[in-house]
């Protein structure tokens, strides 16, 4: 590569000029002169018998992947570790108390199961985990469309007593059960589904959630959860609802009940709330300086409780509280699979959102700390975590994100700080849960809304996302509004499919321009954005930043004609016009003629109009001038014969594919089918800027045949104009509107003509 200035003014540019010397190629030239392997894809039998064969290097990479633990651990540095996780590892084990017991109530079962799906999940992803920093457990989000999927399956109608007092009664203890057992089998499918997919390498199904979309969702789950914690904190007896206008539906009968609020019960949640949100302000301004956040949620929980137990709040106030925790551990059992027909959709809903709050959280600390976490193990972890710890009675869980800061906030290194946060929440299981019964729910209520301060704050994407994406806020808004209204499993179903529209109206609408030379280089960019770019005499360059498909080919080959000004079905209709009415003309002039002046008369038209006569004498006479003259005439009588020029300007269109990732076979139709179109107004058209893959589906569409052929096709745009430029010129065609008369300008094209 040499280095040479081309030109006066690029040698008084600071930017390095350079002169690239090589021939023009075209793909069938470039293809010959280097040697083209053939692309051969291995028969199947082939494939599945490599992937399938075994060796040690294999085997241990296998290992290593399916068990995490076993690439860090061995080499875990103690000093250097250790103390920032269990410092980490009690700072979130202590958080996990209170939120374990407050998210049981959004899954509508009794609060010791909250405990449970804050222990077992917890170890099992240490294990199988590739994150080093987020929290596994139970989370607001997947807690209330568990709650959801229990309460439409085991209402309260369902278990009814005998009333009294005209007052109707309900069996909790078997609705309860009913619920929990409804909670397992939604987890333990919900995990099959999530270990399958990670089996089957589906680890990439995040990317149909994207992040406007689940900040969108997660915010509207939100406004689920504060709504369901109204009658907590108010200490009302309402009956709780699932499905479509849920949430209004719950509204209206807090309000309705809002007469019967228990005094005690909102004072305390409003004491709770005021301290809860005092100390995480705290926390957020001075977090530089304290060495560890001030557990404020379980200080809550041991002061309401001992206030609970000293002044009796249950009997004197009848204040709600949390009731009897057992203790110990159960005993696993199985799962009722019996009901999976009724919980096949929610299970699919929570194991795609599960998995993409997990992995959304779980790539921004990878990002932060320079490691990197597999999607596909991500769902491996996340589908055992669900599914064998729902034989020990647990419901849903996925990473928490007020958890995860704190375990990384703290000085969190590894998975070791998980495993002491479930510890510690193990020995509260064994021993000391009892002492967690006289808590007032209302506390609960209280710190599942201080904890929601995070989520409503996702509200400021709203004007953001106005300045920068419009399609963006449409998908944020859309998954907020159907969730709030339809519930979180239809809302979440609009939301998706609104997402997957957008993507189709993008590529249906794409940016479409013409493209012009920036002088002296072969660079070539939008004539409407750079006044530098100047479309070359006679050529243009049409770009679209969109593949081409079934859903908009016809619009791609509408908008080509559109931006060129060449439209082959007008100019075709044009050229007969104009031919009919010079043969009118003709007739006429010949009618008026003597025998004499018709023998002498020659009138020898243009080719391009199709009227050709034997030659009798070549001299003009005064009546081939006359008809000469009148023919200047018939193109100027009117608007319409205005409208036709002797020539057409445009002789070649080159299509710009690099944008262009692939092709289906309607989409090879259209294009093929314009190309002879142009063809027949003798407008050459070649592509160029085609990738490697998308040359291989062309050749697989059986593209390149009469009139296609490969030496149409070159590699890049430089390339396409220096051979439209030096080819031999076409015949001159139809004409184009005076008002689509452009391009004339020349264009450089001395780079890479030598």
């Amino acid at each position: 590569m040499d280095r040479n200035a081309v030109s006066g003014d690029a040698e008084s540019s600071s930017a390095p000029v350079y002169r690239l010397e090589r021939p023009v190629f075209s793909e069938e030239h470039l293809d010959t002169q280097l040697h083209k392997r053939e692309r051969r894809l291995k028969p199947v039998r082939q494939r599945l018998a490599d992937r399938c064969r075994c060796s040690s290097e294999k085997a241990k990479s296998t290992i290593f992947g399916l068990l995490p633990i076993l690439s860090w651990l061995p080499s875990y540095p103690v000093k250097e570790y250790l103390f920032g996780d269990i410092v980490s590892g009690l700072s979130t084990g202590v958080m996990q108390l209170p939120q374990g017991l407050a998210y049981a109530m959004l899954a509508a079962v009794p609060p010791v199961y909250g405990l449970y799906s804050s222990f077992y999940p917890v170890l099992l992803y240490t294990f199988f985990g590739t994150s080093r920093h987020i929290s596994i457990g139970t989370f607001a989000v997947i807690s209330l469309m568990v709650g959801s999927v229990a309460v439409r399956e085991a209402p309260d109608s369902m278990f009814p007593l005998n009333a009294t007092n005209g007052t109707e009664l309900i069996d909790v203890a078997a609705r309860d059960a009913k619920r929990v057992q409804v909670a397992v089998v939604v987890t333990a499918l919900m995990g099959l589904i999530q270990l399958v997919l990670g089996m089957l390498r589906f680890g990439f199904v995040a990317i149909y959630l994207t992040e406007p979309l689940v900040r969108g969702f997660t915010t509207a789950a939100s406004v689920h959860v504060l709504v369901s914690q109204l009658k907590y904190f108010f200490g009302i007896k309402t009956q709780r609802y699932s499905g479509p206008l849920s949430v209004l539906y719950s509204l209206i009968a807090v309000f309705k009940n809002i007469s019967s609020t228990n005094v005690s019960t909102l004072i305390v949640g409003l004491v709770c709330i005021v301290f809860l949100y005092g100390v995480k302000d705290i926390n957020e301004r001075f977090k530089k300086k304290l060495p560890i956040p001030i557990p404020g949620e379980i200080i809550v929980v041991l002061v309401s409780t001992g206030v609970s137990y000293g002044m009796t709040l249950s009997e004197n106030y009848q204040v709600d509280v949390v009731g009897e925790i057992p203790t110990g551990l159960r005993a696993p059992t199985l799962p009722d699979f019996s009901l999976v027909p009724n919980l096949i959709t929610d299970a699919v809903a929570l194991a795609v959102v599960g998995f993409s709050i997990g992995i959304s959280l779980a790539k921004i600390f990878a990002l932060k700390y320079g490691y990197s976490v597999d999607g596909n193990q991500e769902l491996i972890a996340l589908g055992l975590c669900n599914s064998v710890s729902s034989f020990f009675h647990t419901f849903a869980v996925t990473c928490s994100m007020s958890r995860s800061l704190v375990q990384e906030s703290t000085g969190g290194k590894t998975q070791i700080a998980g495993l002491l946060a479930s510890l510690l929440v193990l020995l509260v299981i064994l021993a000391v849960g009892f002492v967690f019964q006289p808590l007032p729910q209302t506390v609960l209520a209280a710190i599942i809304m201080v904890n929601l301060l995070g989520m409503f704050r996702q509200l400021r994407d709203i004007p953001a996302l106005w300045r920068t994406s419009k399609i963006e806020l449409a998908i944020w808004v859309v998954a907020f509004v159907a969730s709030v209204l339809l519930g979180l499993d239809y809302g979440l179903l609009v939301a998706i499919t609104f997402a997957m529209f957008t993507v189709i109206y993008r590529t249906q609408s794409p940016k479409t321009v013409l493209l012009g030379q920036i002088s002296g280089t072969g660079l070539y960019y939008d004539t409407e954005e750079y006044e530098e770019a100047t479309e070359c005499s006679g050529i243009k360059i049409f770009h679209s930043n969109s593949s081409i498909y079934f859903a908009n080919s016809d619009q791609y080959v509408s908008t080509l004609k559109q931006k060129t000004g060449v439209d082959p079905a007008q100019l075709l209709a044009a050229r007969r016009s104009q031919r009919k009415r010079l043969k009118k003309r003709e007739d006429e002039k010949r009618s008026h003629r003597s025998p004499e002046q018709k023998k002498e008369t020659v009138v020898k038209l243009d080719m391009e109009f199709g009227v050709s006569h034997e030659v009798v004498d070549e001299t003009p006479t005064e009546v081939e001038s006359q008809i000469n003259g009148e023919l200047a005439e018939v193109e100027s009588d009117s608007e319409e014969d205005r409208f036709l020029q002797p020539l057409c300007p445009v002789h070649s269109i080159i299509l710009d594919l690099t944008s262009v990732n692939f092709m289906d076979s309607v989409g090879a139709k259209a294009i093929k089918s314009v190309i002879k179109e142009f063809a027949a107004i003798d407008v050459k058209i070649v592509l160029a800027g085609c990738s490697r893959s998308l040359l291989f589906d062309l050749k697989t569409l059986q593209f390149f045949s009469d009139p296609v052929t490969l030496d149409m096709v070159f590699p890049t745009t430089h390339d396409a104009v220096l051979h439209c430029q030096h080819a031999r010129p076409l015949s001159p065609g139809p004409a184009l509107p005076a008002s689509e008369h452009t391009g004339n300008r020349k264009c450089s094209s001395s780079e890479g003509q030598e």
